[in-house]
């Protein structure tokens, strides 16, 4: 599996491209801006782009879906408890930081805690993280996971934003605590981490550490 990433937009947003190489199959995750950029990647990796998945639907993560998908009209995948975001509350944040704005012309299909979708031979499993926002994802294979904006390196995401939930982020950080400490994680923002390195080093894990187990 090889994964690529374009940082993108004014909140310098990580996209990535999730590429099959057996397959040659190929998923984009959250394209959040520019999204000439983003095709020239996709075209650049030769794979096929079988879908659009998302870690959840604030602004700086779907601004670039109309863009793509004209180019490459496949489906989008989203928690529907993220739905606010997608349909309304992305657009007004939009305008309320002064940011031009393309709203997602097509229904997201609905993905759930523990679905399974396919990247050609590979196999990620969906694991609801709420707290960021309430349809918060994270897509796990093996030892990658694609986190959102759920943990950076040293770092997690905002819970003073509207529709966050700091108890919920809590437990979806214990939770996402639990895989293996070699897992590599893509964050949405920020350079890639492991669970080991951020369970050592992170001061919002640490402190949880003890409610970890491993």
């Amino acid at each position: 599996m090889k994964i690529d990433v374009r940082t993108v937009g004014a909140f310098e947003e990580n996209c990535y491209l999730v590429v099959d190489e057996t397959s040659g199959r190929a998923v984009l995750v959250d394209p959040g801006d520019d999204g000439p950029r983003l095709i020239e990647m996709v075209q650049a990796s030769g794979a096929v782009l079988d879908a659009i998945w998302l870690t959840h639907a604030h602004l700086d993560h779907i601004g670039a879906i109309n863009s793509v998908r004209a180019v490459y009209p496949v489906p989008v995948r989203l928690h529907p408890l993220d739905l606010p975001f997608y349909e309304s509350m992305s657009a007004q944040a939009a305008r309320m930081y002064g940011l031009p704005w393309d709203q997602p012309a097509v229904a997201p299909v609905p993905i759930d805690d523990g679905d399974v979708l396919t990247c050609g031979s590979a196999r990620f499993t969906v694991m609801h993280v709420p707290g960021h926002a309430p349809g918060h994802v994270s897509f796990n294979a093996d030892d990658i996971a694609l986190s959102g904006d759920l943990l950076f390196t040293g770092s997690i995401g905002r819970t003073d934003l509207p529709l966050c939930d700091p108890y919920a982020m809590d437990t979806s950080l214990v939770r996402f605590g639990t895989l293996p400490a070699t897992t590599k994680v893509y964050p949405g923002h920020g350079a890639a981490t492991t669970i080991g390195r951020e369970l050592e080093t992170d001061p919002f894990l640490t402190g949880r550490a003890r409610a970890i187990k491993r």
